[in-house]
């Protein structure tokens, strides 16, 4: 097959512990060196925490595999230092098209307003992400990144887990405070502390192909279902990077995946969609079942799991990679805290009680997507059938339509670590929601909100406020007006800014508390609430 890309070796290097026959305690051990274990190592490290990643492999993902990132996980690759190297290559776009037959139905934009840094979605190639990560992690001394390195046993102690490492020099037993099992679906680490999935595994299969071809398609999705290139089945098309586009074809339960991802077998199909005279080269082909579950509990002792070794989701709405960033996102900082000896040991199970919320969230809405656009009854196809006809011409039907509810973040509504507002508010800032992103000047150069948000809690007041500390953690002031300026008066309209109304934000840039005037002693309460739930320490 034809590649656009060439896939890195990374030299698999001993580590001292096992050169030296020593076992050395690490604060936090990483299992797994793809998209979710390698921005858990980056943002570890920017809160000033040192961990080892071990994985079993030398090189970057096969095959382009997650393509689609949302505005979510962006902002977070933002705070890293990753996102404008992302976009820059990535394919920006927001716009979707659903077609039925051969008829277009349904459009929809996932930004239709403006004033955000990151764009509603990139498509980009998982494998660039993996590699421009572990450059980034060569450069940074907190982060030991070991290839060749595979978990083999692990055993848990009250404060630590015991590690057995198999590598090509030999097997060594290392030690953690925390382990973060990021490896994936097929998780070895789930299997060793006895963590089993539940819910659904559809039979239902897909075939994926990446073709290279000069195109003037627009930069959208595109979604058909029955069209007449691929009759009572679905498609889909989207571009990534170097004129890779990526395709979808739903196949029937009796399918052989082996024969299927055959180029004899894509190839055929590719032209049914694209016609005999466009040219192409077939680059990557897979077939893929997929489930919708989860595990119970995110937390196993002093393991952590994320990513798909904690959930999985059908790939319809681009949920998998994204929402294990998102993972990373509500982990590290509560790990950080914990670590420090700055709060309880419980922070840490606020982990599963929020991001177990949101894979629910995700399954649903997963599901949902999975069961209109592979119905599984006669009287199912025709309710999707009808909803599909009604979109084109009436606007009740156009919510109906489900090709794939795309990512979005999960407001952490039900948290125990809200503190519930006690004043009446507008607008969509409530506490548990990330904050929406706007435009700000600062020292008169242009910049966005989430960027001046820093890694800690920090205080956005829209009057005078001052810092606030409870138990070593201190929450800074950001004030508008101050520290910087509305430049459009989007952080005022998208907040509720009032004059005096004040926000206190988590270091996962979510919503803790608001008031419309400024209390110490009430922002004290809230980071204590936000740092335990319970409020004490």
């Amino acid at each position: 097959m034809f590649q656009t890309y060439k896939y890195p070796e990374f030299a698999y290097r001993p580590s001292a512990e096992q050169a030296e026959g020593r076992t050395q305690r690490h604060p936090v051990v990483i299992i797994g060196a793809g998209p979710v274990g390698l921005t858990a190592a980056l943002d570890l490290a920017s809160r000033g925490l040192s961990c080892v990643v071990l994985d079993d492999n030398n090189t970057v993902s096969i095959g382009s595999r997650a393509v689609c990132y949302a505005k979510r996980p962006l902002e977070i690759w933002d705070r890293l230092g990753l996102a404008d190297r992302f976009i820059d290559k990535g394919i920006s776009w927001k716009l979707g098209k659903v077609f039925f037959g051969d008829r277009q139905v349904y459009q929809f934009d996932l930004l239709p307003e403006d004033g955000h840094k990151c764009p509603a979605f990139i498509n980009l190639q998982q494998y660039y992400l993996e590699e421009w990560m572990v450059e980034t992690i060569a450069a940074n001394p907190r982060i030991d990144l070991r290839w060749k390195h595979k978990l083999i046993s692990l055993r848990q102690e009250e404060d630590h887990a015991i590690l057995t490492v198999e590598t090509p020099d030999g097997i060594f037993t290392t030690e953690a405070d925390w382990v973060i099992a990021c490896d994936g679906a097929n998780s070895d680490t789930r299997k060793m502390v006895g963590a089993e999935f539940t819910g659904q595994f559809f039979q239902d299969r897909f075939l994926i192909a990446d073709i290279v071809m000069k195109a003037d398609f627009p930069t959208e999705r595109w979604f058909w279902f029955d069209p007449p290139f691929h009759r009572n089945q679905s498609a889909l098309l989207h571009k990534q990077a170097d004129d890779v586009w990526r395709l979808d074809f739903q196949l029937g339960w009796d399918s052989d995946p082996d024969e299927e991802k055959k180029p004899e077998k894509v190839i055929p199909r590719v032209k049914a969609m694209l016609g005999d005279d466009v040219e192409f080269e077939l680059e990557w082909a897979s077939v893929y079942q997929f489930a919708c579950r989860r595990i119970g509990q995110f937390r196993h002792g002093r393991v952590l799991f994320a990513g798909d070794a904690a959930h999985q989701v059908s790939p319809f709405g681009a949920r998998g990679a994204n929402t294990g960033v998102q993972d990373i996102d509500n982990l590290t900082w509560k790990l950080a805290l914990v670590i420090e000896g700055k709060a309880p040991i419980d922070l840490i199970d606020s982990y599963h009680e929020e991001r177990a919320f949101a894979a629910d969230d995700n399954l649903l809405n997963s599901t949902r997507s999975t069961d209109f656009i592979t119905p599984k009854s006669a009287a199912s196809r025709r309710f999707r059938d009808a909803v599909l006809d009604l979109a084109e011409v009436t606007y009740f039907a156009k919510p109906l339509v489900n090709s794939g509810r795309l990512s979005a973040p999960t407001p952490y509504t039900q948290s125990a670590l809200n503190t519930p507002d006690s004043e009446t508010w507008e607008g969509r800032m409530t506490p548990g929601t990330v904050c929406s992103d706007a435009p700000v000047t600062v020292n008169g150069t242009p910049d966005w909100l989430l960027r001046q948000l820093g890694a800690g809690f920090t205080l956005l007041s829209f009057g005078p406020a001052k810092a606030v500390d409870w138990n070593g953690v201190t929450a800074q002031p950001l004030v508008v007006g101050q520290d910087l300026t509305d430049a459009e008066g989007l952080v005022a309209a998208r907040f509720d800014g009032r004059p005096g109304s004040c926000y206190l934000i988590r270091p996962d840039q979510h919503v803790a508390a608001r008031w419309r005037s400024f209390d110490p002693a009430s922002v004290r309460a809230a980071i204590a609430r936000a740092c335990s739930a319970k409020g004490t320490y």
